[in-house]
């Protein structure tokens, strides 16, 4: 029986992978090579013995300026898996051995924090003061960026509309989106809906309302964009436009919103790095954030 040949695996090493992940994520080789405590020599160096150990050429030079090939992405995503796996196992291992309970940074776009699960928040601190809970508040893009990084243990976001390398989802709720005029205005045909103020063209939820409007035949004529749901509610409120919110944001005194019309469900996850070693103060509190009860306006998945 014939048995194909295992290839010899490339003699790549941690600290060019490293290099890799730096110059992706730096805006200069020099501060890249500051980033990894190197001088941009040996950064140079470093990478020109990866490319070579490879056999892959992963840069391209374009004006003055050596950038990553667009043919270098599967080796760049590796590279940022292999760095943020080992980080996670080097942080696990250093707490087992000086038996520190050390931190959780997590990661939550702005409704989360703020609405869906400000009590979990609260009693793990209250509980667990021996873990320090670093918290960051973002759009859903960016916390998926910093939780692929290894910047965020958890994050707790908008579902992407694509599976992301790396990452892994668990539903934790779903909440209606709707859709607001300015007052006295009423909500007739999808015809005759708009100017709207929305979310940023980048951000997940702004992606699923255009579909929705697109589908139902509305004007997409966008006169403002904004992350924050009080800036967006503050518009509709002087009439500057309509918009799309959750009901936990949207109708929220004294800026309440009138009642308008449903358009769609959004779908929060909570995002964790696939196949990483996971801290348990970090494992507790997802398992909490998995555990909030039911809350008017959402339906929970526990």
């Amino acid at each position: 029986m014939w048995v194909p040949e295992t290839p010899l695996l490339p003699d790549i090493t941690m600290r060019q992978l490293e290099y890799l992940v730096a110059i992706d994520e730096s805006p200069t080789w020099a501060a890249a090579a500051e980033r990894v405590g190197v001088s941009p020599s040996a950064l140079s160096q470093g990478l020109a013995e990866l490319e070579r150990r490879i056999g892959v050429d992963l840069f391209e030079n374009v004006g003055r300026r050596r950038v990553l090939r667009a043919t270098a992405t599967p080796v760049l995503e590796h590279a940022r898996q292999v760095v943020t796996l080992t980080t996670d196992l080097t942080r696990w291992s250093t707490r087992l051995r000086e038996g520190a309970s050390g931190g959780v940074r997590l990661g939550m776009i702005d409704v989360a924090a703020v609405v869906h699960f400000p009590d979990v928040l609260r009693s793990f601190r209250s509980e667990r003061a021996d873990v320090e809970l670093m918290l960051s508040v973002a759009p859903s893009r960016t916390l998926l960026d910093d939780l692929a990084s290894g910047r965020l243990d958890l994050a707790v976001c908008v579902e992407p509309p694509e599976p992301v390398v790396g990452i892994e989802t668990v539903l934790l709720l779903s909440e209606t989106l709707v859709v607001y005029a300015p007052p006295g205005t009423s909500i007739g045909p999808a015809s005759t809906w708009g100017p709207w103020v929305l979310f940023p063209a980048d951000s997940h939820t702004r992606q699923a309302i255009t579909e929705q409007l697109v589908e139902r035949g509305a004007p997409l004529d966008v006169a403002a964009e904004s992350h924050q749901p009080d800036v967006l509610r503050e518009m509709v409120q002087l009439g500057l436009g309509w918009t799309v919110l959750p009901r936990t944001q949207g109708e929220v005194a004294p800026a309440e919103l009138e009642i308008g019309e449903r358009l769609l469900k959004r779908r929060l996850v909570l995002a964790r790095r696939s196949k990483s070693v996971h801290d348990p103060a970090a494992d507790e509190l997802a398992s909490r954030l998995r555990r909030r009860p039911d809350q008017a306006g959402v339906n929970s998945t526990s």
